[in-house]
């Protein structure tokens, strides 16, 4: 009987090279972002409108929307989620 999976899972791979966290927090950055994007282009807002509803910089929703730029605060999380209508739900599992 053949096995359908060879080998370990890539999130073990990940953990093995000790880059699991780095990658799945690089991951969940990019998801917020499409989120945050996808929420303004629903609500019709220009990127200044939506800097202008969190009460912040155009350089800082710019770098909230770079998916490659992970130093993003929870605040700065919380005023998009709210300036969209939305909530921020953070879990620990």
């Amino acid at each position: 009987m053949k096995k359908k999976h060879i080998g370990s899972s890539f999130d073990s791979w990940l953990r093995e090279e000790g880059i699991y966290e780095e990658v799945t927090a690089s991951a969940i950055k990019r998801v917020l972002a499409r989120q945050v994007e996808a929420a303004m282009k629903e609500r019709q807002f220009s990127k200044a409108e939506m800097a202008r509803r969190m009460r912040t910089s155009r350089a800082a929703l710019d770098r909230l929307l770079d998916p490659g730029y992970d130093a993003v605060t929870l605040s700065t999380l919380r005023k998009a989620a709210a300036a969209v209508g939305r909530q921020l739900r953070l879990e620990l599992v």
